[in-house]
């Protein structure tokens, strides 16, 4: 038996979009959901305790950051990630993919794999579709991914097609390796880039290799999101209906509903830290950039219709301070705060299916916010 399970509860009828669970061998989470990211074994600014106050159920952890350092054999002899972290819920390990791929002229790519630069310290390191699943055994996250290329955008048809030809193969080299069905479930990555034929091959290629979930990847790398959405739109049906769903990469709240919409279960994206620290807020009202002038006297908190520690005990001045001053505080609030608002978002999502009108909270929610309807 698969060590990673969906079970499918409810459709809406409004849109098609589902809610479901997601069983692993460190407990349940429910989907729609949002998975903050813990690059290196940490989410930035938060402990484990403040993840599970803001109803995270599962995190992400980086393979190839965790590869360089501290190494995935210390992170094995300190009984793997969860023990090595604190962390007793749920994790996934991406490949490290995206991030050898991003590297560009520090990388070269053969059929073997890729051989690359570290951008710590300038050292040589290979990795193959075999060696990556060894680094995520030995991590032990709960769901794992297959090594695949991350094409940039825009990126010709030849070469998109030869890629995701080479990341089937990569696909089954990673499952022949895959050992450990129990403990951790593989997943498949669908590729294809921005071409709906190259993205259905895919999907027929890999579903020959029968995952336990899907991914779907390659996509909010740069390109407009009505063409992230046709490639939804082309992909997703083709997924089986009893296996979790994943975009890679993605953490706006239009992106997470759109994905909602189409069928996605899973979604992850260092945005809401990123722009955190930054002193950027996601608010009900669209973005707020609190370390702006004009909050300097703004004693109300950053949403007043936020439930997060930062919102029930802190002011929009002091924060801005707090940054201004270069405190380490004021970038945990922001953090915490915009991580608590993308899982109440999700929340929402989850509870706008069970109702039956996830078109009309996505409508409510776009103006509110400040998309366009």
């Amino acid at each position: 038996m698969a060590a990673v399970t969906y079970e499918f509860i409810k459709a809406c009828k409004q849109t098609g979009a589902r809610l479901g669970r997601v069983h692993t061998p460190h407990g349940s989470f429910d989907t729609p959901a949002f998975m903050p990211v813990g690059t290196q074994a940490s989410v930035k600014g938060m402990s484990p305790e403040e993840l599970k106050e803001i109803g995270a159920g599962i995190i992400l952890s980086n393979t190839y950051h965790l590869y360089l350092r501290p190494g995935h054999e210390l992170v094995k002899e300190a009984g793997g990630l969860h023990k090595f972290m604190n962390w007793d819920r749920p994790v996934l390990t991406d490949s490290g993919g995206f991030q050898v791929f991003s590297l560009g002229d520090l990388r070269k790519i053969t059929e073997d794999g890729v051989t690359f630069r570290s951008h710590i310290d300038g050292s040589k390191h290979f990795l193959s579709p075999e060696k990556v699943i060894e680094i995520e055994n030995a991590l032990g996250a709960d769901i794992i991914m297959s090594f695949d290329e991350c094409i940039p955008y825009p990126a010709d048809r030849e070469y998109t097609k030869k890629s995701l030809e080479r990341t089937t193969r990569w696909a089954k080299r990673c499952k022949d390796a895959h050992k450990d069905t129990e403990r951790q479930s593989l997943f498949g990555i669908v590729q294809g880039g921005m071409y709906e034929d190259l993205r259905r091959q895919s999907v027929s290629e890999l579903l020959e290799l029968d995952f336990p979930g899907y991914a779907i990847g390659g996509l909010s790398v740069g390109e407009p999101a009505e063409e992230m959405y046709s490639m939804l739109d082309v992909t997703v049906p083709l997924l089986p209906y009893d296996k979790p769903r994943y975009l890679m990469g993605v953490g706006s709240p239009d992106y997470l509903i759109e994905g909602a919409i189409r069928g996605i279960d899973m979604s992850d994206c260092v945005l809401p830290t990123r722009i955190g620290r930054n002193g950027t807020c996601l608010t009900s009202r669209g973005k707020l950039i609190v370390r702006d002038a004009k909050y300097a006297k703004d004693f109300s908190p950053i949403d007043s219709e936020c439930d997060c520690y930062a919102c029930r005990n802190y002011s929009r001045a002091y924060i801005r301070h707090l940054i201004k001053v270069k405190e380490i505080l004021g970038v945990r609030l922001t953090t915490w705060h915009n991580l608590r608002f993308l899982q109440n978002l999700m929340k929402d999502v989850r509870q706008a299916i069970m109702d039956d009108r996830l078109m009309d909270f996505r409508n409510e929610f776009y103006e509110k916010f400040g998309y366009k309807v």
